[in-house]
């Protein structure tokens, strides 16, 4: 394997050193950029001849966080891979780290042996391997982002085309534009609208926008 090219962008000069010497113990890897915040980072990119393979990520920095950076290189640069090192270990943080294109998520006490793992992974598969911790917690969250789905869909009595129709009301939409828009008829429109009031014991249009939006169908 060939040299690989590193990076490393983190607000705080000794994160960046101590991760330096972590990185650069490992055989044929050279941490060839650095930055002190997301927009520094963004600024260096284009003016570089060989961009690096990899670039290990602080989500909490000033000007610019590391997520909305990663979100702006990967639009750019799509072939480079993140790798997000924080001391964050909430579940939002992780999933809109993963959502904006990171590879992988660590923290920032990782052992030696682990960042290096993390590089040889994203090298070889694409991906790094999320920390024990983190897993369990971005586990714990789809588990509980499932419940509340599926939740959410017990409690509606409305079919798909029903809820076709609440959503479109929601909008402010009238009949015949709602109509044309799902390709039905204004008459259709409105037996829905008669099994809509029926099942959700309301009397008009209002009611049933303002309780869909209570139960968070719309």
């Amino acid at each position: 394997m060939g040299m690989c090219s590193i990076g490393i962008v983190d607000d705080k000069v000794y994160n960046v050193q101590i991760l330096t010497e972590k990185l650069e113990a490992k055989s044929g890897v050279k941490v060839a950029l650095t930055a002190y915040n997301g927009q520094a980072f963004l600024h260096i990119l284009p003016t570089l001849t060989t961009l690096p393979e990899i670039i290990f990520m602080d989500i909490d920095m000033p000007v610019l966080d590391g997520i909305e950076a990663v979100k702006q290189a990967k639009a750019l640069y799509p072939q480079i891979h993140f790798i997000m090192i924080t001391v964050f270990d909430d579940e939002e943080r992780i999933f809109s780290a993963i959502q904006a294109g990171a590879s992988g998520y660590l923290l920032k006490d990782e052992s030696i042996a682990n960042l290096h793992l993390a590089i040889d992974n994203v090298l070889n598969f694409g991906a790094a391997p999320l920390a024990p911790m983190i897993a369990k917690k971005a586990y714990n969250f789809i588990q509980n982002q499932n419940k509340e789905s599926n939740i959410q869909e017990e409690n509606s009595p409305l079919s798909s085309r029903e809820m076709d129709i609440l959503n479109c009301l929601a909008q402010g939409k009238s009949y015949t534009i709602i109509a044309d828009e799902l390709f039905i008829s204004p008459h259709t429109v409105r037996k829905h609208m008669t099994n809509i009031y029926e099942k959700l014991h309301v009397n008009s249009k209002v009611e049933a926008v303002r309780l869909a939006m209570q139960k968070k169908w719309v």
